[in-house]
């Protein structure tokens, strides 16, 4: 039996995915998935490479956030919350 790291990684191999969709996908809550999936992106070794798309302001396009692996709230430049989530991937 897979563990949820392994289930996780195993999805990121075959399509990017948000930490919504595996949440989704998996039934765990969005910041559950986020923890793993920080653990997931150090544990990617020769296996590939963990990529993130980081997350978007969908008001004025910001995507500079400091932690590319974790759900910001608001954006810093234009205080939206209308934040894209960052997109995850191993290649």
């Amino acid at each position: 039996m897979e563990t949820t790291r392994q289930r996780i990684a195993e999805i990121l191999r075959e399509e990017p995915r948000t930490a919504g969709d595996l949440g989704a996908s998996l039934s765990l809550p969005t910041p559950v998935v986020y923890d793993h999936l920080e653990h997931v992106s150090r544990s990617v070794d020769g296996d590939g490479e963990f990529l993130v798309s980081p997350p978007t302001c969908r008001d004025c396009g910001f995507d500079g956030f400091d932690e590319p692996v974790n759900e910001p709230s608001r954006c810093p430049e234009c205080k939206s919350e209308r934040i894209e989530e960052p997109a995850f991937v191993i290649r």
